[in-house]
């Protein structure tokens, strides 16, 4: 003979287990998001004409010069402008007739440029010569030199 005995004790498996706490944990988040927000909005709506005077008011201007004097700053020069040498970096030269040749130039820190005699290589200045280790640049190609620069020495 069988003896039937129901069961009443509830049926979990692990899903359950583990979804309830997530989605109770997400619904209390969302809660207490909404709550904070809604506490920063009635904040702001609440600050009174007093405080909003104060911060239209601002803060005053302060001498800048005047307050690093008062603290022991020495006073800064005028930065210098870069003289024309340090502007100009050869990096090569291939030296022909007088005519002829061309350098490898750094102008203002950028990438080296191949120039050859009777180009422009900055602002009014022109290759006007090519030597062994030696360029010349001046106004003209025929004209004065204003700047001579060397190769420097092999280590």
């Amino acid at each position: 003979m069988l003896i039937y005995r129901p069961s009443f004790a509830p049926v979990f498996n692990t899903a359950s287990r583990v979804a309830l706490p997530a989605v109770s944990l997400l619904v209390w988040a969302a809660v207490a998001f909404s709550a904070v927000t809604w506490g920063l909005r009635w904040s702001a709506m609440g600050a009174s004409p007093s405080t909003a005077m104060v911060l239209a008011q601002g803060l005053p201007e302060v001498d800048v010069a005047a307050a690093a004097r008062s603290l022991g700053a020495a006073p800064v020069a005028a930065a210098a402008a870069p003289s024309l040498a340090s502007r100009f970096q050869l990096q090569g030269v291939l030296a022909g007739d007088a005519s002829q040749g061309a350098a490898l130039i750094v102008v203002d820190g950028k990438p080296a440029k191949p120039y050859r005699v009777g180009t422009v290589v900055a602002d009014g200045l022109v290759l006007q010569s090519a030597q062994a280790r030696r360029i010349s640049l001046g106004a003209a190609v025929d004209g004065p030199t204003t700047l001579a620069l060397e190769l420097p020495a092999k280590k």
